[in-house]
């Protein structure tokens, strides 16, 4: 399943994500794709907004991951940009983030190949004249399922 969206400022970006936010609700791997400055921190702030976190959202660039926690939910936002190696990521325990209620938000994916599950939802941010053109698919039959609960939301 596949969905596509041409999102225009940084207010739509996060409206979007708060859209997303419902489709998460069980757990996923989301891969989040794009060059620099595409938006991906701001879908994740729309993602969290969405869940009803209300505080600040920062780019864990340096930390490599942002927790949330929520009543029936943990949202782990990484962002794997300075990764050297991904077995990097075996040290720091990355698979102990993935759990069948957690939701995993992950920028620069293609830096833990090999470590990191498959993803669910694979997003992808490009640029387009004004704005970005979003393109959200599934990638494993639990991400089909949390893409069809989409069709009752408007994103």
């Amino acid at each position: 399943m596949r969905v596509e969206k041409e999102v225009y400022g940084e207010e739509a970006m996060e409206a979007f994500g708060a859209g997303l936010a419902q489709a998460f609700n069980k757990g996923a791997v989301v891969y989040l794709e794009g060059d620099l400055g595409m938006g991906k921190t701001t879908m994740v702030r729309g993602v969290l907004r969405g869940l009803g976190y209300e505080g600040p959202v920062k780019s864990p660039t340096y930390t490599l991951v942002e927790p949330y926690e929520f009543t029936d939910l943990e949202v782990f936002h990484f962002d794997l940009y300075r990764v050297g190696d991904a077995e990097e990521l075996e040290y720091m325990g990355i698979r102990d983030y993935f759990t069948e209620r957690g939701v995993c938000l992950i920028e620069w994916a293609e830096m833990g190949l090999g470590v990191l599950p498959e993803a669910d939802v694979i997003v992808s941010i490009e640029r387009i004249a004004q704005g970005r053109k979003v393109v959200v698919a599934s990638g494993t039959e639990k991400g089909s399922l949390a893409l069809r609960s989409l069709s009752e939301v408007k994103i």
